[in-house]
């Protein structure tokens, strides 16, 4: 599966790759347990926001079969789907759909602040800025994707020993990327902490 012309990997019109082509599917032909197996898939955060034509219109083939996923699969064509095929989607109704981001805040009190750690390549790990390069506008992006509101502050903790930390050199999440997208493994004592409104 991807998502494409959205603004990152985790968001975009959906295709499914069968038989060496892509196709789009059929928003009457998805629901919201088939998007959790794909934002699982594609190594997202919960599904957010499930819409067609959101992402632009397709002349592409369209998907004939209607996906029947639990929930719980882990990839999205382990998925039960309807037997007969069907050719009734209308143009305009291919599906869009947005993950959230894969991070979290931890070790304070509220969800919305502490220590921010991003899921990449399968591993949570904190968040490093080795630059001091963060911003309140940076780190407004990440107050937005957990439902935080804004930024308050942003600052970095030093710890006593070098720890495993995904860097983030550039001012990634203003530019629209994804943080994941600018994300490398390293070491550093230098922790980010934030603190949403």
């Amino acid at each position: 599966v991807r998502l494409l012309d959205g603004t990152s990997l985790c968001s975009g019109r959906l295709e499914v790759k069968s038989n060496q082509r892509w196709s789009s599917v059929c928003e009457a032909d998805f629901d919201q347990q088939d998007a959790e197996v794909v934002c699982r898939e594609l190594g997202c955060g919960a599904p957010s926001v499930l819409q067609g034509a959101l992402y632009g219109e397709v002349e592409a083939p369209m998907w004939t079969k209607e996906f029947q996923c639990g929930g719980h699969e882990s990839a999205l064509l382990d998925c039960r789907s309807s037997g007969s095929a069907r050719n009734t989607c209308s143009p305009g109704k291919a599906v869009g759909l947005t993950c959230s981001e894969p991070v979290r805040l931890v070790g304070e009190a509220s969800r919305c602040a502490g220590t921010l750690e991003l899921k990449h390549q399968g591993d949570w790990r904190p968040v490093s800025d080795p630059l001091s390069v963060w911003t309140l506008k940076t780190a407004a992006g990440v107050c937005r994707e957990l439902d935080c509101g804004s930024a308050v502050s942003v600052g970095q903790r030093e710890e006593s020993s070098d720890r495993p930390v995904w860097l983030i050199r550039s001012p990634c999440g203003q530019s629209g990327s994804a943080l994941r997208d600018c994300a490398r493994p390293g070491s550093s004592p230098s922790i980010l902490d934030l603190t949403c409104s």
